[in-house]
């Protein structure tokens, strides 16, 4: 049996073609909305959304979104880039990227961050998505303000500007 077919083995017809719908119109990200149309209740959207997780095709990013494991996946496992995550996990808003990973954006450190520091006024923690490491910070809206936006494969991010990221380098040593 070849690898493709192996990795929808235990994929049900619906499964596939919900799936398969998702990376026609192109949503890696999606929420609940995206996907109720092919079903007729919520119980079933819940019990599709769980099934998914169970079988790892999907990755939960925030209370709404979901991350999709494309098919072409052949064995299952698959990364995305951290800024991309980071901007959907927060919904695009009140965040920015900082740190050891910002530092390394900009080209002021060869040092590869192994944790992606996003600054928030929510609260703080972690998570392990995918195959990266995020690490939340609480800070205030006012430098939250002062982040700036960039783009990476088409999507947009925030990230401490350079001056800043310079004043953070040097207040390490």
């Amino acid at each position: 049996m070849s690898k493709i077919s192996d990795n929808l083995k235990g994929l049900s017809e619906r499964e596939v073609r919900v799936i398969a719908d998702l990376e026609f119109r192109e949503k890696r990200f999606f929420t609940r909305d995206d996907v109720k149309h092919h079903f007729d209740s919520d119980s079933k959207v819940s019990y599709f959304i769980h099934r998914l997780k169970t079988k790892k095709r999907i990755v939960k990013l925030n209370r709404n979104k979901y991350y999709l494991i494309p098919i072409q996946s052949r064995t299952g496992k698959w990364s995305e880039d951290a800024f991309i995550i980071a901007d959907e996990m927060m919904d695009g808003e009140d965040y920015y990227i900082g740190g050891w990973a910002s530092a390394y954006y900009w080209k002021l450190t060869d040092q590869i961050p192994m944790k992606l520091e996003i600054f928030t006024n929510r609260r703080g923690g972690f998570a392990k998505i995918l195959t990266e490491t995020f690490l939340f910070k609480k800070t205030t809206q006012r430098r939250i303000d002062i982040a700036i936006e960039k783009k990476i494969k088409g999507h947009s991010f925030k990230i401490l500007n350079k001056k800043d990221v310079r004043k953070w380098l040097q207040s390490r040593n």
